[in-house]
């Protein structure tokens, strides 16, 4: 027995060395305990997060940049990259519409305002302008405006990913006009650049368990477990309904491609893990680019559905919209028409798409929302402000893998996913990503060959050799 317990502990602690995985999900745990028992301990250790946020951030930018440019050098072909574009548009707009509908759906069937009878007179809604800032979400006009660059250093120091990706479309044309022979050490420097920032983020990662510690322990320190019973029943339709939304992903992913969805939660389940620690998709885009690429999806492809999935793909935050526009409404006593509801739609396909990064955004596509109807009181937003922080790891979750799914989807849509390759790294045959150093990674799965050779000859490997490496 001794004996035993000797080797589970050192197993285990073998596990928390080199695993990623065990180590944020400890730092998970931990940060709920100390959240719990010390609260104003907890408060005050969030600039681990935030910090470790910061950081990722400094690099998605240039590596968003690297790749896209990269990735239609090496595609050879201009027309491709704008039918990719196009596609992408496409899906995240079937997507979110879908997410809106069902969103809507259930908060019909289960009704989770229902009974509250809230008088909107005893409702603060300076607490909603304090955590919108006073600001507000940009019109279509302003949003398309606002994604063209009026500087080639301002994109950069803004972090306003799609005007980097326009500067890097701009740039990869170019490349294409000029050919090799004008430019020959360009791309080279910029392939070189991309798996520097590759090796920065390896570094990055390192602080992640603390990051996810940090967040955790301020969030339940700050808002405390009370709003969890409170909130029961719509956080639970939400969480659900975010479910339901991830199956009809992995169905559509399975009848576009034939690979799994499951498969691929279990490929990342480190980067997801992080992702639902720190509150935030945007700290694992890097790993993630990463990892779909050695899925077998090709760079333009990766470089440029992806980063514009985080602007135009909000399935997530969709769903929070529409059930939080029908909660407000049920908890004040409104009972929305079939024909309001479809102005719920219409209004939140337009607001979610000017979202990403504005600060207080759910709030303020709710409010535009109870504008627009011109019966619910603007007051009434407020009702969400205790459970708002909760829902960002239903969002997060949501979000992050329907961008995936438009990578894969558009992918094959496009004829640039090797699906033998991204079946054998699905199921464990291949190594998961290219590793950056101090970046511990989990053990490989057994190889499980899921290709027959008369398979994989009729379906020939297109993948670049620079991704392999």
């Amino acid at each position: 027995m001794p004996l035993a317990t000797g080797s589970l502990a050192r197993r285990a602690g073998r596990m928390l060395r080199t695993s990623l995985f065990t180590q944020v999900l400890v730092a998970l745990l931990l940060g709920v305990l100390v959240g719990r028992l010390w609260p104003e301990f907890g408060s005050a250790v969030q600039p681990l997060g935030d910090g470790f946020v910061r950081l990722i951030k400094a690099m998605i930018a240039p590596l968003v940049f690297c790749v896209v440019v990269a990735g239609i050098t090496k595609a050879g072909d201009l027309k491709a990259f704008g039918r990719i574009g196009l596609k992408a548009l496409i899906w995240f707009e079937v997507a979110t519409t879908v997410a809106l509908v069902i969103g809507l759906l259930a908060g019909n069937v289960f009704g989770p305002g229902r009974g509250m009878h809230v008088d909107p007179a005893s409702l603060d809604q300076g607490a909603v302008d304090a955590k919108t800032g006073g600001g507000h979400l940009p019109s279509t006009a302003q949003f398309v405006l606002e994604a063209l660059p009026d500087s080639a250093v301002g994109a950069f120091a803004e972090n306003s990913l799609l005007q980097v990706l326009v500067l890097a479309c701009l740039t990869g044309a170019a490349l294409l006009h000029l050919g090799q022979t004008k430019v020959p050490q360009i791309l080279p420097f910029i392939e070189q650049a991309q798996e520097v920032v590759f090796t920065i983020v390896g570094y990055i990662m390192r602080l992640a368990p603390l990051a996810v510690f940090g967040a955790t322990a301020h969030l339940v320190g700050e808002y405390g477990l009370g709003a969890m019973t409170t909130y029961a029943k719509l956080i639970a339709v939400c969480y659900g309904v975010a479910l339901a939304f991830l199956v009809l992903l992995g169905l559509a992913l399975k009848a576009v491609t034939g690979l799994s969805l499951w498969k691929f939660v279990r490929y990342t389940r480190e980067e997801l893990l992080l992702a639902l620690g720190t509150g935030s998709s945007e700290t694992v885009m890097p790993r993630m680019m990463q990892k779909l690429r050695a899925a077998g999806c090709r760079d333009d492809a990766v470089g440029l559905v992806l980063p514009t999935g985080y602007s135009f793909n909000l399935d997530g935050a969709s769903i929070y919209l529409s059930i939080g526009t029908l909660f407000i409404a049920q908890a004040v006593g409104v009972d929305l028409s079939t024909g309001q509801q479809i102005t719920v739609v219409l209004v939140l396909m337009l607001t979610s798409k000017g979202m990403a990064g504005v600060p207080g955004s759910a709030f303020l596509a709710l409010s535009a929302t109870a504008s627009a109807l011109g019966v619910i009181p603007a007051a009434a937003v407020a009702l969400l402000l205790g459970v708002d922080r909760i829902m960002d790891s239903m969002r997060v979750a949501t979000n992050l893998l329907g961008n995936c799914v438009a990578v894969f989807a558009v992918s094959r849509w496009e004829g640039a996913l090797d699906r033998v390759t991204a079946r054998h790294v699905l199921d464990g045959a291949a190594a998961a990503a290219p590793e950056a150093p101090g970046v511990p990674q989990a053990p490989a799965a057994p190889e499980t060959p899921s290709e027959t050779p008369s398979e994989a000859s009729s379906e020939p490997s297109a993948r670049d050799a620079s991704v392999e490496k």
